[in-house]
């Protein structure tokens, strides 16, 4: 598994606009929807196949369902499902079902919002203020998925770095800026 770090897009920065569609629901979802009338937005760049995320997917799901409604919160994929049809619509329904996930799971076939959102790996997070702007980009937590070759660490999954941003928003508190970049597979791009 190769690991890249998210790209640490300046925080400020409002957050593109998206619909995509729902792989659970079949439904469109807009970034306004999601953030209509919340606290703030929470996206996971994510996807079926990747290690890292297989580690954190549960983490992310609790964090999901703990979160919103106070936060409109969405995951994310963007990979290549012609090079890795493990993570193609069909296969992101069943993730969603056997996580249990209480939000929307969007497909972004195009990459358009991956690239609109800067996003390099999965996982990659983002929290966004009421307003829209970037508060959190990094790490859910320092817990990372043990590899063959050797690395990772047996530090419990516990999405510390994300809940404390989350805890600060829904306080209405700024996250401290200095945050640590979340390491994972790189976005599969189409070429």
């Amino acid at each position: 598994m190769s690991k890249t770090e998210s790209r640490m897009v300046a925080l400020g920065t409002v957050a593109p606009d998206f619909a995509l569609p729902d792989v659970v629901t079949g439904h469109t979802i807009t970034r306004d929807a999601l953030l209509d009338g919340r606290q703030g937005l929470l996206l996971f760049f994510i996807c079926v196949h990747c290690p890292y995320v297989k580690h954190v997917e549960a983490e992310l799901a609790r964090i999901g369902g703990e979160f919103s409604p106070a936060l409109g919160v969405a995951a994310i994929s963007s990979n290549d499902v012609a090079a890795y049809p493990e993570d193609a619509p069909d296969q992101m329904k069943l993730q969603a079902q056997r996580l249990q996930f209480s939000f929307p799971y969007l497909y972004d076939e195009s990459q358009a919002v991956a690239r609109a959102y800067e996003a390099a790996c999965t996982p990659d997070i983002f929290l966004f203020d009421s307003t829209g702007r970037l508060v959190y980009r990094g790490q859910l937590d320092d817990s990372r998925p043990k590899r063959p070759s050797g690395g990772g660490n047996d530090i419990p999954v516990t999405g510390r770095d994300l809940r404390a941003a989350i805890q600060d928003v829904l306080a209405g508190r700024t996250p401290d800026p200095n945050q640590r970049v979340s390491l994972g597979c790189n976005i599969k791009w189409k070429e």
